[in-house]
């Protein structure tokens, strides 16, 4: 928490008007019946990876800043190319810049 206030406290000494905290990934999915089949399925991953990735940890500690949540979209096309479209959004996202 001190290194994200301080973070902060220098942005806005600096001119900063704003920060990013990034994303919160696979929250705030419908989890109603008439809910999408990969939205659904993104709810059971959410659920069912926490001891892999913490998701709602992460949107727990994000939250404590009182964040402006805005929705992110991903457009891809139907049927099965949604994976391949989620795992290249994955592999950018997690890109190391010092990787070839």
């Amino acid at each position: 928490d001190f290194l994200f206030i301080e973070l902060f406290l220098w942005g806005r000494a600096q001119g900063y008007a704003r920060f990013s905290l990034g994303m919160a990934p696979l929250s705030g999915l419908a989890q109603h019946r008439l809910a999408g089949r990969w939205n659904r399925l993104a709810g059971l991953l959410a659920r069912h990876g926490e001891r892999f990735y913490g998701f709602s940890g992460l949107r727990r500690f994000k939250s404590k800043f009182d964040p402006q949540w805005r929705p992110r979209y991903l457009a891809a096309p139907g049927g099965m190319h949604l994976p391949a479209a989620l795992l290249d959004a994955t592999r950018l996202i997690s890109l190391d810049p010092r990787r070839n």
